[in-house]
């Protein structure tokens, strides 16, 4: 009888071990916030019986934050794994696109995308200016194109001047004293102050014209960093011949700007996505629908809109899989073309398509974003919520203001 006790004991023992193991992984790989449409609770698709309940200690109740409060979330309805903050929003209708949009954009400064070496002197590398570095102004005088930039260093007269930059977001100052070379006074170092490409819409607002794309930041081709967006504009494409995607070499979309076709604004450009107000929003046929919360995205089958041609965008079918609610991943989950029509034409994901909406369950619940090189039929997503965020941040800015 003794041994039969403590046999139990061992085995009860063992399963609170295995459960509180579990509630701690799930708490590593759950948000610490979530959406939560009003008049509705929080709910986790997950293979565990997850559930959440008002915590004891509302500290955003407490604070008076209007919508927002704190819950605990529970394993088995009984075991805490974490406390989250929740907010209760009225669930917005987006209108899904899928239509490529032409991106030009301007930096906020200038963007050092080389130093060059001048009779085995550089200026700018001596001074301590290094690739990255965006340049905000020099001697107080604002930088805002190249052609500033050597506007100001040509007149230096070889005296020493002040730049102030920034650099992985940190303000500096460095004194830079330009060299004389073949009769002009140079920095020796490239920059940049303006860009362009294409992309696809992931979605409008028709209330208030607020537009999403890509999925990821515009990046400059050389350094691979995000071009800081002093203003930029989008425009209508006019898409060419596409490159089909094959393992090793992943295909690509192009196109052209239609001459005189601005459609809209872009207000920002960040890791996730291109974010704007349109003005001329683009023809689709479907209606809008409402926007999926990330604890709503299963793993199974999806859609996306997506565009290869002129003829606007087509549907076509997905499966979602490796969901990461937990934002430690660079991406928030993978997909895969299943569709064999877009096999057939292209391969698989082509770049250029990044932006394509992803619709599970009749609601627009993320984005296309990248393509995987060597299996070009798959690729990554990030979370529709994820990007709207930056459009419901910009609406309240200008609510604000108004």
């Amino acid at each position: 009888m003794c041994d039969f006790f403590r046999k139990s004991a061992a085995v009860l023992l063992a399963i609170g071990l295995a459960v509180l193991t579990l509630a701690a992984v799930l708490g590593s790989s759950l948000p610490d916030s979530f959406f939560v449409e009003n008049g509705s609770s929080l709910r986790l698709d997950s293979l565990f019986c997850v559930s959440a309940k008002p915590c004891e200690n509302d500290l955003a109740a407490s604070a008076n934050v209007p919508g927002r409060s704190s819950s605990t979330l529970m394993l088995f309805g009984s075991v805490p794994i974490k406390d989250v903050d929740t907010q209760f929003v009225q669930r917005p209708m987006l209108v899904p696109c899928g239509n490529p949009f032409g991106i030009k954009l301007m930096t906020d400064g200038v963007l050092v995308i080389g130093l060059q070496e001048n009779c085995g002197k550089c200026a700018a590398r001596e001074s301590g200016i290094k690739k990255g570095d965006i340049i905000i102004s020099i001697d107080g005088k604002s930088v805002l194109s190249n052609d500033d930039l050597s506007s100001i260093i040509s007149r230096s007269g070889g005296k020493s001047c002040k730049v102030d930059l920034i650099r992985d977001g940190e303000h500096l100052s460095l004194d830079l004293t330009p060299y004389k070379i073949n009769g002009e006074y140079k920095a020796g170092m490239w920059v940049r102050d303006s860009s362009a490409g294409i992309g696809t819409m992931t979605f409008y607002e028709k209330s208030t014209g607020i537009f999403g794309g890509l999925g990821h930041p515009i990046c400059d081709a050389d350094i691979k960093t995000p071009l800081p967006l002093s203003r930029g504009r989008t425009g209508s494409i006019k898409l060419n011949e596409f490159t089909r995607s094959k393992s090793g070499a992943p295909g690509w979309l192009s196109g052209d700007f239609v001459n005189g076709s601005n459609t809209g604004t872009i207000f920002q450009n960040c890791s996730d996505g291109v974010f704007g107000e349109l003005y001329s929003p683009p023809e689709v046929d479907h209606d809008p629908i409402p926007l999926g919360f990330r604890q709503e995205v299963r793993s199974g089958e999806a859609e996306i809109y997506t565009s290869i041609d002129n003829s606007g965008p087509q549907k076509y079918s997905i499966l979602i899989s490796k969901v990461d609610l937990s934002g430690d991943s660079s991406h928030d989950f993978e997909v895969k073309v299943t569709d064999e029509r877009l096999l057939e034409k292209t391969g698989g994901i082509l770049q250029g398509m990044s932006g394509s909406p992803i619709i599970q369950d009749g609601k627009l619940i993320g984005a296309v974003t990248h393509v995987l090189v060597d299996k070009p039929e798959c690729g990554y997503g990030i979370f529709a919520d994820k990007m709207y965020e930056h459009c419901r941040q910009r609406s309240a800015a200008m609510q604000k203001a108004s």
